[in-house]
């Protein structure tokens, strides 16, 4: 009896097959005479050879690598590509060792990457006759992307930020750099937030009577202390001036109740304001009339009473 081939290969059973459900191969075409060119071939242009230095992150005298055009489901996919126009095949002897060696590097660099648990390294050589090297990187932990369809998962799974990209990017040439070459790729750019907008924050406006409070006390505390006494004497004599010229029954009943004359209070005061217009001098803080409620230092009152006393004893 006739073993009837299975409908699907095994490996659809493998946990890392990434599709499931009902499956159906398809029709093999019959071969062709004469396969058509890669690109670089005959008259095909080369996309390698013109590309410039500026679409790789990292370029050196014989070998240069690049990265996809935007991120892709996988931590990092690079291509390691040699300048010259060749094969695999086509590499002389110091291309070839340079190759082995350019391959472990490249191996390492990707592998250093935070969450890289291994490298797949993969030459399919049909599209382009200009050799390249494709390294994969695995997520460490996804235990399902194991295997030979690693390249069909990066298709399939949803792609890493794009910072996360260049970050890795980043890294990647930098690592290449420490043995030669120049690193192209640049880590993305931090994203500062200004303190301060043109439209403040209620948490800023609030401060700004803090600020207000401590630029007044600064202010003050450069005042002069001999300055500050002028101001207050003068402030006091000018009231107790106005106090007694508008309200002169009160101030003359005030008086008389703490037994003081008012006619000898009356000529002292105007003896000493016509004494210091005569001398043309301005009125000094400490000379002036104190205001009521401040005692000297021997404790005695310096208000209406201690006038009155200086009074009756200058006549």
């Amino acid at each position: 009896m006739q073993d009837t081939p299975p409908s699907v290969p095994d490996f659809t059973q493998w946990p890392s097959f990434p599709f499931e459900g009902d499956l159906r191969v398809k029709q093999i075409d019959d071969p062709v005479a004469v396969e058509p060119p890669r690109r670089g071939e005959a008259d095909r242009e080369c996309t390698a050879c013109n590309a410039p230095d500026e679409a790789y992150i990292w370029v050196g005298e014989r070998w240069r690598v690049r990265a996809m055009d935007r991120p892709t489901g996988l931590p990092m996919v690079l291509i390691l590509e040699s300048r010259s126009h060749l094969d695999l095949g086509d590499l002389p002897n110091l291309l070839a060792a340079e190759l082995g060696v350019m391959t472990v590097r490249l191996e390492r660099a990707v592998r250093s990457l935070d969450g890289v648990a291994r490298v797949h390294v993969n030459r399919w050589g049909d599209g382009s006759a200009h050799l390249h090297m494709w390294f994969l990187a695995r997520p460490y932990g996804r235990l399902q992307l194991r295997g030979t369809f690693l390249s069909l998962w990066d298709s399939i799974l949803p792609p890493i930020s794009e910072e996360q990209w260049r970050e890795n990017l980043a890294m990647v040439a930098a690592w290449l750099a420490e043995f030669g070459g120049r690193p192209l790729a640049e880590p993305p750019r931090i994203r500062w937030e200004a303190p301060s907008t043109l439209s403040p924050s209620p948490t800023s406006v609030a401060e700004e009577p803090e600020e207000e409070s401590a630029s007044v006390i600064e202010a003050a505390d450069e005042i002069p202390e001999s300055e500050a006494a002028e101001q207050t004497a003068e402030a006091d004599v000018a009231e107790d001036l106005e106090m007694r010229s508008g309200h002169p029954a009160d101030a003359a009943a005030d008086e008389h109740a703490d037994g003081d004359p008012v006619g000898e209070e009356s000529g002292s005061v105007e003896a000493g304001t016509a004494g210091r217009a005569a001398a043309g001098d301005e009125p000094e803080g400490e000379n002036d009339e104190p205001s009521a409620g401040v005692t000297d230092e021997n404790g005695r009152s310096s208000g209406n009473g201690g006038r009155a006393a200086s009074a009756r004893t200058a006549g």
